[in-house]
């Protein structure tokens, strides 16, 4: 019968609340092991000094040379030596800790049972039939708590067993990966590299969904032969492993920002390709927006307010001609009415009190050569319109205080989110720039114009919100994804987005829960009712339709073959339920 002295990680170092952060780094780097049991001078177990404690004793600056005293943890599991092997199944199911602390008759440590000493011993007992099922059912059981993705292979690099985690990681299901070729299903892991090398090695950082990861391959021996190899997916204790140099970077990170935030003001971040979308419309509309980049004509972009009016800006200077040029930004309901014109046409020495000596440039003299964004274009005065209207039909002006003409060669975007049109028949926008203005117009929809990009945009934001961060949230599930896809989005995308940002923050298992999502969303989902003069099978119907267009990505041909119904009869139902075309 196997005997828990045969399985156990010997502890052949003596650590006392003396040991320097020095000495235990050095043990557990050397060692691999998550935890060192502290004892007094006699070995007897006064407390463990786990990886936790390490990154505190970083966290708080503490010199090298400090003793790890006051970041020990009373609280520890032990096992004597002589423990039955059952009794050890039993333990194993049900602790939540990953390390436990082996003491003799005399209560001195002499080692440590790791689960992955329980993933060996299952390997060195296969000949035994009968522990081995034992030994397979508490390994499962423990995989299903690992905190990390774990897989197994045998000697043929087919998987034995895989945990929970890795699956979620990978979006897999159990049954696509057991009993499968490991470079089959997993080839991103590159485990079969330690059957030829027999060493263990670790990978460097690796990147799933905006989740980084590394990976741990470890060769299973047997008489100088491999007989099989242990996958360690590291990803969800990354960011800890990160704070421990965020103070060692913090002065260059503060100088790296405001580079950034200089740079930013004066040019364009965003591209087409951070355009996310798979709504036919927004998908015309993107390409009428690369075709108006192209030309020198100014154009109007229009939509609500969080829908990425300035992202379509951005996208369309840097696809033309003028992208090497700046890229500036004047918010027009941002700046008081008094200051606007100087920030616009800057101002000469002189021009009024409080002035600069030497005067200043402005918005139009910065974008010379490139691409001026006007956005809020509805908020400006009445007197600053006309003078718009002269540099955009002159391309000249003069600075306040200024007797020279001024020169510029700017191509003008102007964003609002106002019924221009309104604006003009109440005498409060000119007309006259109103059309100077909208030379090409772009209609922004409203996210909840936009059936299936909510859906989509909801995995995109996972992704980069993962990298932002830190965070290693996977997926949704089905109830918070309900939620969102039936929430209108006032805020459009922006709200999207910052709703994404705060469930992700909150999310504890991996996934984004219904009690993750704000108040103000669910108690407003929950308040919704079936329209009137709807019946309860067509609000059925209703949403049958909407899961089904969001499932095909808007193909109406393939919506219609998913629910059962003819293309014709669909487009009726779309028409019926006035659902976006």
């Amino acid at each position: 019968m196997l005997q828990l002295k045969d399985i156990i990680t010997p502890v052949d170092y003596v650590i006392t609340e003396g040991t320097t952060l020095t000495e235990a780094i050095s043990l557990m780097n050397r060692n691999k092991w998550n935890l060192l049991p502290v004892t007094d001078i006699d070995r007897k177990l006064i407390g463990v000094f786990t990886r936790t404690s390490l990154f505190q004793m970083v966290l708080d600056e503490k010199p090298l040379t400090t003793p790890i005293k006051h970041y020990i943890k009373e609280q520890v599991e032990t096992l004597p030596i002589n423990t039955p092997y059952e009794k050890i199944d039993k333990i194993v199911k049900n602790s939540q800790v990953g390390t436990g602390v082996i003491i003799d008759e005399q209560e001195h440590v002499v080692g440590m049972l790791t689960k992955t000493d329980m993933v060996m011993s299952l390997l060195q007992t296969s000949q035994e039939l009968k522990i081995v099922q034992t030994l397979k059912r508490t390994l499962e059981t423990a995989l299903i708590h690992a905190y990390d993705g774990i897989v197994m292979t045998d000697e043929k690099k087919i998987i034995q067993m895989v945990s929970p985690p890795l699956l979620e990681l990978f979006n897999l299901q159990p049954e696509a990966v057991l009993y499968k070729p490991v470079t089959q299903v997993l080839p991103v892991l590159f485990l079969d590299n330690v059957y030829q090398s027999e060493t263990a090695e670790v990978s460097g950082f690796l990147e799933i969904n905006g989740i980084k990861y590394i990976v741990h391959r470890i060769p299973i021996l047997e008489d100088g032969k491999v007989i099989g190899a242990i996958g360690k997916v590291v990803f969800r204790q990354l960011n800890e492993v990160s704070e421990l140099f965020k103070k060692l970077q913090k002065a260059e990170s503060k100088a790296s920002f405001y580079h950034q935030q200089f740079q930013k003001s004066e040019s364009a971040r965003f591209t087409w390709d951070h355009l996310f979308t798979i709504d036919p419309y927004m998908e015309k509309l993107k390409k009428s927006a690369v075709k108006a980049a192209k030309g020198r004509s100014t154009i109007l972009i229009r939509g609500e307010s969080g829908t990425g009016k300035e992202l379509f800006a951005q996208a369309i200077h840097n696809s033309s001609a003028r992208s090497t040029g700046k890229f500036i930004v004047v918010n027009c309901a941002a700046i008081p009415e008094d200051l606007l014109e100087s920030e616009f046409f800057g101002y000469d020495e002189g021009a009024f009190t409080g002035a600069r000596q030497k005067g200043k440039l402005g918005k139009f003299d910065l974008a010379n050569g490139g691409t001026l964004f006007l956005d809020e274009i509805g908020d400006m005065s009445l007197s600053l319109q006309a003078k718009l209207l002269r540099v955009l039909q002159e391309r000249e002006f003069y600075r306040v205080g200024g007797t020279i003409r001024i020169h510029v060669d700017v191509r003008i975007i102007a964003a609002t989110n106002r019924n221009l049109e309104e604006m003009v028949s109440e005498g409060l926008f000119r007309e006259d720039l109103y059309y100077r203005l909208n030379v090409i117009s772009l209609n922004v929809p409203a996210l909840r114009d936009r059936l299936y990009d909510a859906d989509h945009l909801i995995g995109r934001f996972i992704i980069e919100l993962n990298q932002i961060l830190g965070t290693s949230i996977t997926g949704m599930e089905d109830r918070a994804r309900e939620a969102m896809l039936s929430y209108a989005w006032p805020g459009n995308v922006r709200e999207l987005r910052n709703v994404m940002e705060r469930s992700m923050t909150f999310a504890e298992n991996g996934k984004i829960k219904f009690e993750d999502l704000p108040d103000y969303l669910v108690k407003q989902v929950s308040s919704n009712e079936p329209p009137q003069n709807v019946s309860l099978v067509e609000n059925a119907e209703l949403e049958a339709i909407k899961k089904a267009l969001v499932q095909v990505q808007g193909n109406k041909v393939k919506a219609a073959r998913l629910l059962g119904i003819s293309r014709s009869g669909l487009y009726e139902k779309i028409k019926k339920y006035k659902l976006p075309r």
